[in-house]
């Protein structure tokens, strides 16, 4: 008995197109000998099965060679003699035996489907000094990942990166900002690496500089687009988005546009008062008092330049350990006066 395609793929006969593509996409994840290094070879099995059921399914003259003849009529160049009457099936075994099915590289349809998923690698190095306007710079390594690896110019497997059937996407890659420079604005430079496959099948690496404006008020996952500056294996280059993300900050909390910081008071400031210095993103000092919400002492809003979150203070009081008998005498004689 051949092949049952469509219990491979979990779908049934009468499955659509995108349903077909949606259940290979799904199974050839789950089932990439790379993501199986404990047992390849299972993995390896399945992964040529789903690649060979849905190559046959998304194409409409396999499909509807194999519905009539099953596996052995496909591969077989020709219909069963024996499944079906000779009449009824003269011109669709013509057709079969016109067109001997051999399976494709898996390989190759993975990548049809998933091409382009890697691009610049994750290796982000050399955060520069320099705030408020200064520039900064950092390097960002080639090499295909995303999907299968995190950066450094790893990923995706080498055969992978060889078929020249893709399709140009997006990739995108984290770039961390101090909540400094969120506050003030900079500039950074990104020196990218990439690989370009040549028209003599030559793949090829350049260098170039890319910058970033970082502008106030900024909030992590602000995405910046470089159109085609990413690796172009054939089928176009890709586009690079790198990501904002906060790093972060040993005293402050961000929540939207508003600064969040938490003060500890002893149990005398507590009950006194207090004059503390605290120096805000600006570089500027300030003395909060008793003030629990600071407007406009906030992260500006970049959509409408001029204005300012606020800045949220929480007290912490710090309680002495133990007391005196004199020291509880004294504290309720205070307490209890009229």
């Amino acid at each position: 008995m051949g092949k049952d395609y469509y219990a491979i793929l979990a779908v049934s006969k009468d499955a659509s197109e995108d349903e077909i593509k949606k259940a290979y996409r799904k199974l050839a994840l789950k089932w990439h000998p790379d993501r199986h290094q404990d047992d390849k070879a299972t993995a390896d099995g399945k992964f040529k099965e789903i690649s060979e059921a849905y190559e046959v399914l998304s194409d409409k003259s396999k499909r509807q060679i194999y519905d009539q003849f099953g596996e052995e009529g496909l591969k077989g160049g020709g219909a069963p003699v024996a499944a079906v009457p000779l009449a009824a099936a003269a011109a669709d075994s013509l057709v079969a035996a016109a067109f001997r099915f051999h399976p494709s590289n898996p390989e190759d349809i993975f990548a049809q489907l998933f091409g382009g998923m890697g691009g610049m690698g994750g290796g982000h190095g050399g955060m520069g000094g320099g705030h408020g306007g200064g520039s900064q710079f950092m390097d960002v390594d080639g090499g295909l990942g995303g999907m299968f690896g995190g950066g450094g110019g790893g990923g995706m497997p080498q055969r992978m990166q060889s078929s020249s059937a893709r399709r140009p996407q997006e990739v995108t890659r984290k770039l961390a900002v101090s909540l400094e420079d969120l506050y003030k604005g900079c500039t950074k430079k990104l020196k990218v690496t990439r690989r370009v496959r040549g028209g003599d099948g030559v793949v090829r690496t350049t260098e170039k500089v890319l910058q970033v404006d970082i502008k106030p008020g900024w909030k992590a996952g602000t995405k910046v687009r470089f159109q085609k500056e990413g690796d172009d294996m054939g089928g176009g280059a890709q586009d690079l988005v790198f990501v904002v993300e906060q790093k972060p900050h040993p005293l402050f909390k961000r929540e939207g546009d508003d600064l969040k910081i938490e003060m500890t008071l002893t149990l005398d400031e507590a009950l006194c008062g207090f004059k503390k210095p605290l120096q805000l993103l600006s570089g500027k000092s300030i003395f909060p008092g008793q003030a629990s919400r600071m407007p406009k002492y906030g992260m500006p809003i970049s959509k409408s330049p001029g204005s300012f979150g606020a800045l949220v203070i929480t007290y912490k009081v710090q309680f002495p350990e133990s007391l005196t008998l004199s020291q509880k005498e004294k504290i309720h004689e205070a307490l209890t006066e009229h």
